[in-house]
C-alpha cells in the first residue's frame, strides 16, 4: 500500500506534541521526586534513605543573675529542726503540704535592684547595703541645717503617744522621672513642672507620711495623714512605678495594724494586708520591716510581726501615658513558723528588714532566730542561733565571690538577764550559717529600751572596704555607747568611738568622687556627727535634737526625723 507523504506542516504538529509530552513526563517525575525528597534531602538520599533521629533543640542559657555558685545547706549546728519546731503555708487561703512557686523569685547582686536614683527603702537595696546615693563634696568637713520642718504626735488606741521619728524611721529620697511626676496630681504643679526634682519621701510617728523638695526643703504635695503610727521606712517600688509599701507600728484608734499599698499618683491606698490574720501565731500585726519587690515577677515581699511572711503578686498594671495606676493581688502566699523556745520570753516575728540573695531571704527575728528561707519552695535551709530580740537588719555583703551576712543582736531586758549581757556581733557564711568570726561587747539595758545593737551595720565601700561600722548601745555603761569599725577579715577592732551616750540610728558610709570615706551617724542626745571612716575622729558634729531614727543621704544631703518632732536636711561641705 502506498504510504501518504505527510506535509511539513503536520511533522511540525507531530514533534511539537512529542516534546509536550516529554516535558509533561519529566515534571511529573521531578514532583516525584520532590514529595520522596523531604526538605534538606538529596538524591543520593532518595536512593538510600538516611535513619534520622529527633533531637529538641537546646535551651538558651539565661544571662547570669545574682551571685553564682551560691548554694546555701545546713551543717552540723546550723540545722533549722535545731530552732524551729514547725512551719507551715497557705495559698490563697487554703493550706498546702507542698509548695512550688508559681511565679519563681531571683534577685539580682543589690546595685542591680532599681534603676532610680535615690535610696528606695530602709538601706537601700536587697543586700541592705546603705543609706546614701551618689558622692558628697567633703571640702571643709563641715555640717550646715539646710532646711527644718516640724512634725506632730498620735495617741494610739491605748492612749500612748508617739512623737516625731523613732527606730528605724529612716526617710526614702528619690529623683522621680519627669514622665512619672507629670502624672502625679497629687504632686503640686510647680513640683510636677521643674526639670529635675529629688523628693523626700518621710512617713512618721504622727501618722502623716511628708513630702519634701530635697535641697529647699518646699512641700511637693500634702501631707498624706494615714491614721497609723509608722516607725519603718516602708519601701518604693523599684521598678520606677509610684507606689510605696508602708507598714503600721502599733495598733490605731482607726484599727489594729496592717501594711499598705499607696498610689503616689494620687496618694490613695490601693491595697491593705494584714491585719487580724487568724493565720499568724501570734497576734501582733505590725509591719517595721522595709519590704522588698521582686521586679520581674510583680511580687511583694513582706515580713511581719506576727511571725508570717507575705508574698504577694500584685497584678500591677502602670500606664504611663494616661497615669492609671491599679493593683489586683492573687496568688497571696502566707508562710509562718514556730520557734522551739516560743513563749513569754522570745517572741515570733519578724520586725528588722529581711535581705536578700537570689532566691534565698534572711530573717531575723524577735526570738533568736537568723534564718535563711528558699523564696521558691518556702523550705528553710539553715537557722542560726543569735541569742536575743534581734532588731538590726542582716547585711549581705560579697567579698572575693561569697557572700556573707553581717549581723548583732539586741539585749532585751529580762531576757537573758536584767542587767548585763554579752552582745556579739558576727560574721555568718551565708551558704551555712556558720559563723566565721565573733567579737563580743558587755552591755546593759533598762525595760523597754534595750541595749546592744539596735542600729544597722555598715559596710564599708571604696577605701572603706575592709571595715564594717557597728553602733552598740549602753555599753561601757548603762547610758553610754560606741560606734566600732571591725576588720572585716578577722573581726578584730581597728577603731573604736565613744559617743558620750548611746544610739539607735544606724550610721550611713559615704565617699567623696576619690572614694574617701566618712560616716554620719545620729546619737540619741541629739548630735549627728561627721566621722572619718579611717580613724573615727569625729571631725564636726551639729545639734538635731533628741535622735532614734536612721538618716539617708543624697549627694551630701543628710535627711533624718527626730523624736522632738523635727525633720531635718543637713549639707556636707
Amino acid at each position: 500500500m502506498k504510504k501518504t507523504k505527510k506535509s511539513p506542516l503536520v511533522l511540525a504538529i507531530e514533534i511539537m506534541l512529542l516534546l509536550a509530552l516529554l516535558a509533561a513526563l519529566a515534571y511529573i517525575i521531578m514532583l516525584s521526586l520532590d514529595a520522596n525528597r523531604g526538605l534538606g534531602q538529596t538524591d543520593a538520599d532518595i536512593i538510600k534513605p538516611k535513619k534520622v533521629t529527633a533531637t529538641a533543640e537546646p535551651t538558651p542559657t539565661p544571662t547570669p543573675v545574682g551571685l553564682a555558685d551560691f548554694n546555701p545547706h545546713s551543717v552540723e549546728g546550723t540545722e533549722p529542726e535545731n530552732l524551729i519546731e514547725k512551719t507551715e503555708i497557705m495559698v490563697d487561703g487554703e493550706l498546702v503540704d507542698d509548695y512550688e512557686a508559681q511565679y519563681e523569685i531571683y534577685f539580682d547582686l543589690a546595685e542591680k535592684y532599681t534603676e532610680l536614683e535615690g535610696v528606695l527603702g530602709f538601706r537601700g537595696d536587697n543586700f541592705r547595703s546603705g543609706a546614701a546615693y551618689g558622692t558628697a563634696e567633703v571640702t571643709n568637713k563641715t555640717l550646715s541645717t539646710v532646711w527644718t520642718h516640724s512634725t506632730t504626735s498620735l495617741n494610739d488606741v491605748d492612749g500612748y503617744s508617739w512623737s516625731g521619728s523613732g527606730w528605724t524611721g529612716q526617710p526614702i529620697i528619690v529623683k522621680w522621672p519627669a514622665e512619672t511626676r507629670k502624672n502625679m496630681t497629687a504632686m503640686y504643679e510647680w513640683a510636677r513642672e521643674k526639670n529635675e526634682l529629688v523628693e523626700v519621701i518621710y512617713a512618721t510617728l504622727d501618722g502623716h507620711i511628708y513630702f519634701y523638695e530635697l535641697t529647699t526643703g518646699e512641700a511637693t504635695r500634702d501631707a498624706l495623714n494615714v491614721g497609723y503610727t509608722f516607725k519603718g521606712a516602708g519601701a518604693l517600688d523599684p521598678r520606677g512605678y509610684p507606689i510605696l509599701y508602708l507598714g503600721a507600728g502599733v495598733d490605731s484608734t482607726l484599727g489594729t495594724g496592717r501594711a499598705f499599698v499607696i498610689n503616689l499618683i494620687d496618694n490613695s491606698i490601693m491595697f491593705e494586708f494584714g491585719n487580724n490574720d487568724g493565720f499568724a501565731y501570734r497576734d501582733w500585726s505590725m509591719f517595721d520591716s522595709s519590704p522588698l519587690v521582686s521586679a520581674e515577677t510583680d511580687q511583694l515581699i513582706y515580713p511581719g510581726e506576727n511571725g508570717v511572711l507575705y508574698i504577694i503578686h500584685l497584678n500591677t498594671t502602670y500606664n504611663e501615658q494616661t497615669g492609671e495606676l491599679s493593683v489586683d493581688p492573687d496568688n497571696i502566699v502566707k508562710w509562718k513558723y514556730d520557734s522551739t523556745r516560743n513563749g513569754s520570753q522570745y517572741w515570733l516575728g519578724i520586725e528588722s528588714s529581711a535581705a536578700i540573695i537570689n532566691n534565698y531571704i534572711y530573717l531575723a527575728d524577735n526570738g533568736g532566730n537568723l534564718m535563711c528561707l528558699d523564696l521558691n519552695t518556702l523550705e528553710l535551709v539553715w537557722v542560726q542561733d543569735v541569742l536575743d530580740d534581734t532588731n538590726t537588719s542582716p547585711v549581705v555583703s560579697v567579698e572575693d565571690g561569697k557572700a556573707y551576712v553581717y549581723i548583732s543582736t539586741s539585749f532585751h531586758y529580762g531576757w537573758r538577764s536584767s542587767y548585763q549581757a554579752v552582745i556579739p556581733i558576727w560574721k555568718i557564711d551565708a551558704e551555712t550559717g556558720e559563723i566565721v568570726w565573733q567579737t563580743d561587747y558587755e552591755c546593759y539595758t533598762v525595760a523597754d529600751i534595750s541595749g546592744g545593737v539596735q542600729g544597722t551595720i555598715a559596710v564599708g565601700k571604696n577605701e572603706l572596704s575592709d571595715m564594717i561600722f557597728v553602733p552598740v548601745a549602753r555599753t561601757p555603761s548603762a547610758g553610754a555607747g560606741v560606734l566600732v569599725a571591725l576588720d572585716k577579715k578577722t573581726g578584730e577592732k581597728v577603731w573604736e568611738r565613744e559617743t558620750g551616750t548611746y544610739s539607735w540610728s544606724s550610721p550611713v558610709d559615704f565617699y567623696d568622687a576619690d572614694g574617701n570615706g566618712y560616716l554620719a551617724y545620729c546619737t540619741f542626745v541629739g548630735s549627728l556627727c561627721l566621722i572619718d571612716g579611717q580613724t573615727g575622729e569625729i571631725v564636726n558634729y551639729i545639734d538635731i535634737g533628741k535622735a532614734e531614727a536612721s538618716p539617708a543621704m543624697y549627694n551630701g544631703y543628710i535627711v533624718v526625723g527626730t523624736r522632738t518632732m523635727k525633720i531635718q536636711c543637713v549639707k556636707v561641705g
